[in-house]
Order: structure tokens, then sequence, then C-alpha cells
């Protein structure tokens, strides 16, 4: 029941997604919600994933990209867009560490995070358009495994790094602390039965075509691309501020599912 009530709390904070009035909000319990971040990342990908797939039916591919889109951002409250745009701020217009927290922490959007936010959801949306034209259902598969590993990128960093914002007056005070290893490879089991439960269903009940081997180099590529993206991040944050902030979990999850669209459409051209 503990572990319900932590995934419950993983779950609120991370989405709009309503809970339980029995469910026991505290530190304690988010501290230890990290552990399920990519698993929310699974269930907010599949919703996603659904509605593009039922709005393709009606619209076709490029509104029914949008509207997925659309979807995604209403169901997490543009969470993890926030963080982009107020890290395109920072370390865009900041020159010291000092400056980059400085600016991190205000809540206006300036020249930076607003021109980082269109190029963002124009890539995405390019993107998945692509992907969409090749096969509707590769667009599925793409959205539940990149919002699944992205948001595993992004609590990566909490294990590899030090939190380096002022904790008393940040939002993201419940996930200072580092999290523990068991964490990480809970994190990593669970991840990874939801994925093959989702890989077992679509076999199951979707055409042998719509998941051919020639997905494999695309995905393996979209996976090396994405680590790649969160590595560099990681490391310009080291140098930069050394460590992270709550808007830097949200930056890292944000590229890294974008690098991953564009590494499977990579993986295509280098396949044909």
């Amino acid at each position: 029941m503990k572990e319900l009530h932590i995934f419950l709390n993983a779950l609120v904070f991370l989405t709009r997604i309503r809970v339980p009035s029995w469910v026991v909000f505290s530190q304690t319990n988010l501290q230890a919600a990290a552990r399920y971040f990519p698993f929310i990342g699974f269930i907010v990908g599949a919703l996603s994933a659904g509605v593009f797939y039922l709005s393709a039916m009606v619209f076709g591919s490029h509104l029914a990209v949008l509207l997925s889109m659309v979807f995604s951002i209403y169901l997490t409250g543009a969470f993890h867009e926030d963080g982009w745009a107020d890290s395109c701020d920072a370390f865009g217009g900041g020159y010291h560490k000092e400056q980059i927290l400085t600016i991190m922490k205000d809540s206006r959007l300036g020249t930076y995070g607003v021109v980082g936010l269109i190029l963002l959801l124009a890539a995405k949306y390019q993107a998945l358009v692509q992907l969409a034209q090749l096969d509707a259902m590769y667009v599925v598969i793409a959205y539940v495994l990149a919002h699944t590993i992205s948001r595993f990128w992004a609590v990566s960093l909490i294990y590899t790094h030090d939190y380096v914002q002022d904790i008393d007056k940040s939002k993201s005070k419940p996930l200072a602390n580092s999290m523990r290893l068991k964490d990480v490879l809970l994190s990593i089991l669970i991840s990874s039965l939801a994925l093959g439960a989702a890989a077992a269903l679509l076999n199951a009940y979707m055409p042998s075509t719509y998941i051919p081997h020639r997905l494999l180099w695309p995905i393996g590529i979209g996976l090396l691309a994405s680590l790649l993206a969160k590595l560099y991040l990681a490391n310009y944050y080291k140098r930069q501020i050394g460590g992270y902030t709550g808007d830097c979990l949200g930056a890292v999850q944000q590229f890294s599912e974008v690098v991953f669209y564009l590494g499977i459409i990579l993986g295509f051209s280098v396949i044909t």
C-alpha cells in the first residue's frame, strides 16, 4: 500500500490526473516517487499515442500529431516544457552561476525561453509528422518509448549529479536529495516491464508488420542519440552551475525526447 501512495504522489506531481482522496501526500512519499517517473512517462506516452491514433482516423496524421502534442502538454501542465524554457532563458542570458540561478527562478519568460520553446515544439511536431508518413504505428511506438526513456534520463541526474538550487525556495525541494541505486534499478525494472507489456499487446492485437525488424536499428539509434543528448546537457550543467536544478530535469526530458524522435528518423535513413 505504501508503494501505491508513492506512485500516486508521482502521478499528481507530474500530471493533472486526479487521484483518490485517501492518498497520503508527504515530502517523504514524493522524495521516493522519482523511481516511478519513467513509468509516469509511459502512461503519458501511451495516452498521447492513443490520442494520435484515434485522431489520425478522422483528421489525418498532421492534425493528429498536433492534437496529441496539445494533449500531452495539457496532461502534464506543460511541466517539462516550462523547465526547458526557463533553462533556455537562464543559460542563454546568464554569465555566471549566481546569475543563471537567479534568472531560472524568475517566473517571467524571456526571449531565449520563447525562441527555445518554439524551436523545440516545431522540431517535435515535424519529427512526428515525418514518422507518421512512414507508418502511423511508428508514432505510437515512438511516443511510448520517448516519454518513458526521456524521463528516465532526467531522473538519472538525481542519482549522478548534485542539486545546486536554493532548496528552501525550489518547487523541486522534495526531489533534491540523491536517489539510491536500488531506486534507479527499480525504475529501470518497472519501465522495462511496462514497455515489454506494451510490445506484447501490440504484437497480439496489431499485424506483425507494424513491429518489423527494420525498427530495431532506428530505435537503437534513437536510444543512443537520446543518451548522448542527456550526457551533453548533464556535462554542460555540471560545468556551468555544478549540478542540476528542477528546471534542468525538465530540459533534459524535453531535449532527449525530441532527440529520440530525430534518432529514429536518422535510423530509417541509414537502413534505406
